[in-house]
């Protein structure tokens, strides 16, 4: 695999007779209509196997070992290079074949009846866990339920095990209210976990997930108890328990998204966590890439001195986010776009993909047809191969992807050219 960055000038058609794959097999791995033009600055998987790189100006080894889908570790070794930082332009860079790594990968899915089975059809090879969103807990300890009895025949059927999503969230929101009253109530405590046992074996789940945000600070100690009941009610009957972890850089990190979700108690008492790595650019906010993997990697270093590397699922967002300029808080927010509308946006409105390059990810700025400038920040393969890239050299257990729905066929591309999915031997019974 390798990934092309569109220039002027280029067709389909051009780039086939140059890299000597055919136009459908470029198409079909990026998920795009053969005769559709293409976008200056747009990345393009072409799927072919290269052994060799001759390095151009401002080439780095990391970014061509970005552009393979390699590791820096890979061409460091296949090179015999005694200092990475002196390779020259002209140089003949060999390309070892890439490892592919066992991980785990989990997806949310917000889809039910037909269309959600559908995605999980689509989806499922490339899935270790599918996870509906989400019963939604009450104060007392009652669930608000799904009905999700289809979507889980479809995992079963695309071996992806069935991950029971267990949230705080009431109108559109996460509920520190409705987190301080169960927690605080030993009761309330017992008979959700009671719920949980009932429906996990009455549905054929498999494991569970917990998504409690803005617990009351005070509540933390509580909240770490509850997960111990969990875990002791749950992991003698087979069940894998995990949590959703805010991205924190530190332990007294301030603020009520961050102070009650307690890292290495998680790491800790839980099979495994999953660091909600995305939002940093977000629909009511200023401007900016969702997921910077500058920020990630801060997030991934403090979460790896406190939890084993094994027990982290490191988020990923499928979408971006279209702002209106200037960006005035309290104003109109964002719609949510994905990928394929990124592009189709900036090929009717003539805008050219930048990409910024500490965030590893692809914007570019347009002008709608009342005059008025947006920017839009959204992934492409280039930022889904920075982020996998982290996955294999900090050695994580795996990936989570919010959320499926969103059209974006280079992420399942260049997940299944990096790595091996792991997958489950399922039973309904």
């Amino acid at each position: 695999m390798y990934i092309h960055v569109v220039k002027q000038g280029d067709t389909l058609w051009e780039l086939s007779r140059r890299w000597g794959a055919t136009v459908p097999a470029i198409a079909s791995a990026n998920g795009i209509n053969e005769a559709e033009s293409l976008v200056i600055g747009q990345s393009l998987i072409i799927p072919i196997r290269m052994t060799e790189h001759r390095v151009r100006y401002g080439e780095s080894l990391w970014s061509i070992a970005q552009l393979y889908g390699l590791t820096l570790a890979d061409l460091i070794a296949a090179n015999r290079l005694g200092n990475p930082a002196l390779i020259q332009p002209g140089q003949i860079i060999q390309l070892p074949a890439a490892s592919k790594p066992v991980i785990e990968v989990n997806a949310y899915t917000q889809k039910f009846g037909e269309p959600g089975v559908q995605l999980i059809h689509q989806a499922g090879p490339a899935l270790t866990y599918l996870s509906p969103f989400s019963y939604r807990v009450q104060g007392d300890g009652s669930m608000i339920g799904l009905d999700e009895t289809d979507l889980i025949a479809a995992a079963y059927g695309q071996r992806a095990a069935p991950m029971m999503v267990i949230s705080n969230f009431e109108d559109g929101t996460f509920s520190p209210d409705i987190a301080h009253a169960l927690l605080t109530d030993s009761n309330a405590r017992q008979r959700l976990i009671g719920g949980i046992l009932s429906i996990m074996q009455q549905k054929g789940y498999k494991a569970l997930n917990v998504d409690f945000e803005y617990v009351p600070p005070a509540d933390r100690e509580l909240y770490n108890q509850f997960l111990e009941q969990l875990v002791a009610s749950l992991r003698p009957r087979g069940y894998l328990v995990s949590t959703c972890l805010a991205p924190k850089l530190s332990f007294d990190q301030a603020g009520t998204l961050y102070e009650a979700h307690d890292y290495a108690a998680h790491g800790r008492i839980v099979d495994f966590v999953i660091l909600m790595t995305y939002e940093w650019g977000w629909s009511g906010g200023p401007p900016l890439a969702v997921a910077p993997l500058n920020e990630v990697v801060k997030v991934l270093n403090y979460a790896l001195s406190v939890i084993p590397a094994r027990k982290v699922i490191m988020g990923m967002p499928l979408y971006g986010y279209d702002w209106t300029l200037p960006y005035v808080k309290g104003n109109e927010w964002a719609p949510t776009v994905s990928p394929v509308a990124a592009l189709e946006t900036a090929r009717v409105y003539g805008g050219e993909i930048m990409y910024d390059n500490e965030a590893q990810s692809p914007y570019f700025y347009y002008y709608d047809r009342q005059g008025r400038e947006h920017v839009v920040w959204f992934e492409d393969a280039r930022s889904v191969q920075a982020k996998l890239s982290i996955v294999k050299s900090y050695k994580l257990r795996g990936i989570s992807y919010w959320v499926l729905g969103v059209p974006f066929t280079q992420n399942w591309t260049v997940l299944m050219e990096n790595f091996t999915v792991k997958k489950f031997e399922l039973s309904s019974e």
